[in-house]
């Protein structure tokens, strides 16, 4: 959790990553959302039914680790089951965030993963992939259980025929997971129509890797600041 963060600076934070999010086009109408955990544990969420563009310090809800409000006078999005689900699965994380960034969208549409081992920069922060999450109706205990095995591995997931989800340690660094890999996207939908990206060759891909693990990311690199 955000154990240093005082819960005013966490709300101006969650409020920079919504206007990020409309502004860079990343969703529409009220879609996506955005939660973070406050130094005593519990949840500060952005409201159901708003645009990003609008969402203010005094619109964010306090949530108990079941999703019940405890301060706020707007309701939760429905899809905060699988925020809480990521915060079940992963005690290391501190806020997650969901949108639809529109090349990330169109793979997850497609039913296709981002398979990015030609891009050195993607392979050390984000280990090279973001899987696919196979559908389930947004806000269902389906989805929130279909996420679950992708937890510990990964910090960035496709939801098919869905958006992004992505989680980190504050909401900043889920918002650049969800930044990297929508460049991913475009880099791989674009180099398709060159006749597809060349991979960097394993033995690269070994030593970038391990760069991640040094430098704390992904599994190993988790186990390795413990």
């Amino acid at each position: 959790m955000n154990a240093s963060v005082t819960l005013p600076e966490l709300e101006r934070e969650i409020v920079r990553v919504c206007r990020a999010l409309h502004g860079r086009g990343w969703v529409a109408n009220h879609e996506g959302n955005a939660t973070a955990l406050t130094a005593d544990g519990r949840v500060l969420s952005t409201p159901t039914a708003m645009s990003k563009a609008d969402v203010r310090e005094s619109d964010l809800l306090l949530l108990d680790r079941h999703g019940r409000r405890v301060s706020g006078s707007r309701k939760p999005f429905s899809e905060v089951t699988m925020h809480l689900a990521v915060y079940r699965g992963r005690p290391d994380v501190g806020a997650v965030v969901h949108a639809h960034p529109p090349k990330c969208t169109a793979l997850a549409v497609a039913g296709r993963p981002i398979e990015a081992r030609f891009l050195p920069e993607f392979v050390v922060s984000i280990g090279g992939c973001v899987p696919l999450v196979p559908f389930a109706l947004p806000g269902s205990e389906a989805l929130s259980n279909a996420i679950q095995p992708f937890l510990e591995e990964f910090d960035v997931v496709l939801l098919q025929n869905h958006g992004v989800l992505a989680w980190g340690p504050d909401p900043s660094t889920a918002l650049l997971r969800i930044e990297h890999a929508e460049e991913a996207a475009g880099v791989l939908i674009d180099a398709a129509a060159l006749g597809g990206p060349r991979p960097i060759p394993e033995e690269a891909v070994r030593l970038l890797l391990d760069a991640r693990t040094k430098a704390g990311l992904g599994p190993s690199g988790r186990r390795r600041r413990l």
